[in-house]
């Protein structure tokens, strides 16, 4: 990992950040609030009373919610216009929420063993050095604390995704290919709930594809002992009112990662 590579992730989100918070706010992420999200509080032990550190924390809206489930929690990113947006929340409605702007990958500033556990939403497969970001953790962690957090199934979210169709436009397979590529690359998209007959800028995230081996031996070689697996599924309820049934039936959309710090 280089400090150039950081500044191009840190100037990615800082350019999406006024757009992302807007959106993200206003409810057009339907995937984290019908599935992601409410998939991992699912999986998470009670955080009542811990001391959280948020890798990736964004605009706070996950922060936020996870401090209403009773924990202490502290937010990193990368992005500062990210972070301005967190802490104009926390001001506006205080949960007594600390931000800092930082990469989740080197020396955040904090103390060893200055938290009970690590959680990241949706944001590690975004960062550039993924093992970084696990001995970061397993630094803050105190001894018997947790690191929890979700990510794209990085088995089915490959650089080469395509969905396999049948006459009435119905997806009835994945295709999945360059499952081994690990070329980082800029991905465009919007959240597909906003309105299409709004006009905006597109966000442009950073990708840094990994496979499953990866993801693990990291955690792994970090020290950690890894106790819980996830690849949940969209629920009956979710499918019948979004297009959400293509990852109950054909794929995982979702990883979920639990580990120790022994």
């Amino acid at each position: 990992m280089t400090d150039e590579m950081l500044q191009d992730v840190a100037a990615r989100w800082d350019d999406n950040a006024d757009q992302w918070t807007q959106d993200v706010r206003n409810g057009y992420d339907t995937y984290r609030e019908l599935f992601t999200f409410p998939a991992f509080v699912d999986f998470l032990p009670p955080l009542g009373g811990l001391d959280v550190i948020d890798f990736g924390c964004g605009e706070g809206t996950n922060t936020r919610r996870l401090a209403q489930m009773g924990a202490r929690m502290t937010g990193i990113d990368l992005s500062e216009r990210m972070i301005g947006h967190a802490r104009r929340a926390e001001e506006e409605h205080p949960l007594g929420i600390a931000y800092k702007v930082a990469s989740y990958s080197a020396d955040t500033g904090f103390a060893e063993g200055s938290f009970d556990a690590v959680v990241s939403t949706m944001a590690l497969m975004d960062g550039p050095d993924f093992e970084g970001a696990m001995r970061q953790a397993f630094r803050l962690i105190r001894p018997g604390g947790f690191l929890a957090f979700s990510v794209l199934h990085p088995c089915f979210i490959t650089p080469g995704l395509a969905w396999q169709r049948n006459e009435a436009g119905i997806a009835t397979a994945l295709c999945v290919s360059r499952y081994f590529d690990r070329t980082s690359f800029t991905e465009e998209w919007r959240f597909g709930s906003r309105p299409a007959d709004e006009e905006v800028k597109l966000f442009a995230v950073p990708r840094f594809p990994r496979t499953m081996s990866d993801y693990l031996n990291a955690i792994a070689g970090a020290g950690f002992r890894i106790s819980k697996i996830g690849e949940p599924q969209p629920s009956q309820k979710v499918c019948e009112t979004r297009r959400f049934a293509r990852w109950r039936d054909l794929a995982a959309f979702l990883l979920l990662v639990m580990a120790e710090r022994p």
